[in-house]
């Protein structure tokens, strides 16, 4: 497995992390949680050394599964979790929360579920806009002084964002949605986080199942999958008319992978891993099979010639790549 240099840290990880956000059980369809546990040490296994989680995936639910999968291996791995919303007593999500004291407090409460001493890359998950910026990084470094983070970072921040916590401290990282359906990043994100050795995390690779190869124009979600409100991240990904010119798509896409002996998901994950400004690629894997599958996706470097079928098939079938799309905040 290729190893990647996070921005100008000194965390080295797998160029393929292992997402969680599958493993909350309450937000992303059914699953099996004892074939996911099993997923966590065959990655290691196979070389994947980072794994992403957030408190709110469940909420609590993921961080919890993997913390006790994780087990003794815990220190073979680069963990990342994420912070910054506030919980109900019930656990509802009842809105964003940077403040200083709710960052130290909720720190505390991943640290448990994990089961861990220290987190090496704790990332604020959304902006607070009522927050101001400094004060969520001063938080975060004295998390760091105290040695219960190594590094810090954000999650769905602008350039502009960046710049105002960068004034503050400095970030290892900014992990944001890209994909071959979403690739707003590459307007100002992705070239913001390579000119200043910030690493890029992206996530949704498969663009949450789009790009797996799986999925019909047949195919439905559970009520409480948030994929059933037809947007993702502000795109219009899962609305009727959008996803079936995605599936054709995706289709035309199988048919290039295959030519090669890839698979669907493998093209998606390379064609991510081909930005120099990208640390790791996050991918969900729910059992051993989609493990396999995805590791072999790490050594695939698609050609410039790929690259312009690909885009070709795009216009074809009339999907936007959404570049002008503002980037969700």
């Amino acid at each position: 497995m290729e190893t990647r240099r996070m921005g100008d840290s000194d965390l080295a990880c797998s160029a393929i992390g292992f997402g969680t956000w599958e493993m909350s059980t309450t937000q992303y369809g059914e699953i099996d949680v004892k074939e996911a546990s099993a997923a966590v040490n065959a990655a290691i296994d196979a070389g994947i050394t980072l794994f992403d989680t957030a408190e709110v995936y469940g909420p609590f639910h993921s961080e919890e599964l993997l913390g006790k999968a994780l087990g003794a291996r815990r220190k073979e791995i680069v963990l990342v979790t994420k912070v910054g919303f506030q919980y109900s007593p019930e656990g509802k999500n009842t809105g964003r929360n940077s403040k200083r004291e709710h960052i130290l407090a909720r720190a505390e409460g991943c640290l448990r579920r994990l089961g861990t001493d220290w987190i090496d890359l704790l990332l604020i998950h959304w902006p607070d806009k009522n927050t101001p910026y400094g004060e969520s990084i001063g938080a975060l470094e004295e998390l760091k002084q105290a040695g219960k983070i190594r590094h810090y970072g954000v999650s769905n921040f602008t350039p502009e964002m960046m710049d105002a916590c960068e004034r503050r401290g400095h970030l290892a990282a900014n992990q944001v949605g890209y994909n071959l359906f979403d690739r707003r990043m590459e307007a100002q994100v992705l070239p913001y986080c390579l000119e200043r050795q910030v690493g890029f995390m992206a996530y949704g690779t498969l663009c949450y199942g789009l790009l797996t190869g799986a999925m019909t124009p047949q195919t439905t979600f559970l009520d409480w999958d948030w994929r059933s409100k037809g947007r993702a991240f502000g795109l219009p990904l899962f609305e009727r008319e959008p996803f079936l010119k995605e599936l054709a798509a995706v289709e035309r896409m199988k048919q290039l992978a295959a030519g090669y002996g890839k698979s669907m998901a493998q093209l998606a994950i390379a064609w991510v891993l081909r930005q120099p400004a990208v640390s790791v690629a996050l991918v969900g894997m729910r059992n051993e099979r989609e493990l396999r599958e995805n590791v072999a996706a790490a050594d695939w470097k698609l050609s410039a010639g790929d690259l312009a079928e690909i885009d070709r098939i795009f216009a074809e079938e009339g999907v936007p790549t959404h570049l002008d799309t503002p980037q969700a905040t």
